[in-house]
């Protein structure tokens, strides 16, 4: 009798890795000829690269049965990538993986699986070894991380083991795939992570730049208030509201306190609470108009689940 066997659905973003691509295939099929137990399958997305990845790929395809490939006209970052990727994906596990072979498929695969087989939800890999430009700015990174959302993984942006729910459950906006892990860890899923070595490149160059770094310190911020916040903004825009209009009304009683005793008028320090006290009203304004739009939000999510599951009721 044949066993039946699980999808394991392996997801890999190209960016202008060319001389990567040919090894790449080989090294996943031999995982899918070694394996009995699993059935695997390629996502590659080919993420605007300018130089021959895309040949490489249907190249690729001719020889290995197992790749599924998707194209963009032009470089739109990770996210996009994932945007396009994780929803071709079928399999019950997803594994995603660089396309540059700094993670050596044949190692890193199976370790993962392995974890997510022993009920993990999510799975990410810590590198060893790692030896490269990026360690002191992804150290400051994951630890500030660490400390905001008090999960207790090494190497947040490293590859990563999911269960086909974590997926569906998972909303990335624009350069986001760094938050994976603490939105995940926000929803309660599980989540554990696995030693992996690092590999150097052994071909193209990183595409990391010093720049991404500020810019991924002030969306950890952003990430976090959403998090507390974005579900009830009212609580976050009343508390600021009210301390500020509070200031400027204990402001104003102190000024006139000081004027009936001294007849002298600070005009700069009324102007000053009279603005605060205007700024505090518009602050609960801002959070009644963003009440209104996370209800708007919520309705249509839930509109939406309504209207996918009267679908898969209808087949």
């Amino acid at each position: 009798m044949e066993i039946s066997k699980t999808l394991v659905s392996i997801f890999i973003p190209a960016y202008n890795e060319a001389d990567n691509i040919p090894e790449l295939f080989k090294k996943l099929q031999k995982i899918i000829d070694g394996d009995k137990i699993n059935d695997y399958e390629l996502i590659i997305v080919d993420d605007g690269s300018k130089d021959k990845t895309r040949e490489k790929i249907e190249e690729g395809m001719k020889i290995h049965s197992f790749i599924k490939s998707f194209y963009h006209r032009r470089n739109m970052g990770l996210t996009e990538a994932m945007r396009t990727g994780f929803p071709n994906c079928r399999g019950e596990y997803v594994i995603f993986l660089p396309g540059d072979l700094e993670s050596d498929p044949e190692e890193d695969v199976p370790l993962l699986l392995d974890k997510l087989k022993e009920g993990f939800d999510l799975v990410t890999g810590w590198r060893q070894g790692r030896n490269d430009g990026k360690m002191f700015a992804s150290k400051i990174y994951n630890q500030v991380s660490r400390n905001l959302f008090k999960v207790s993984v090494h190497d947040m942006n490293w590859i990563k083991g999911f269960r086909r729910t974590v997926l569906d459950d998972l909303e990335l906006r624009s350069d986001w795939h760094r938050f994976i892990v603490m939105m995940a860890a926000n929803k309660g899923y599980k989540i554990t992570e696995v030693k992996t070595k690092w590999h150097p490149r052994k071909y193209g160059k990183s595409k990391f730049g010093l720049m991404r770094f500020p810019i991924s310190m002030i969306d950890v911020l952003v990430v976090k208030f959403n998090m507390v916040f974005g579900t009830k903004p009212m609580q976050f825009f009343s508390l600021l509201g009210a301390l500020v209009a509070g200031t400027g009304i204990m402001g104003l009683i102190y000024l006139a306190i000081y004027y009936f005793a001294t007849q002298t008028q600070i005009r700069p320090l009324f102007t000053l609470f009279t603005t605060m006290i205007i700024a505090g009203v518009q602050l609960f304004v801002t959070g009644f108009l963003a009440e209104l739009v996370v209800t708007l939000r919520s309705d249509l999510e839930n509109l939406k689940n309504k209207i996918e599951k009267q679908k898969n009721d209808g087949h």
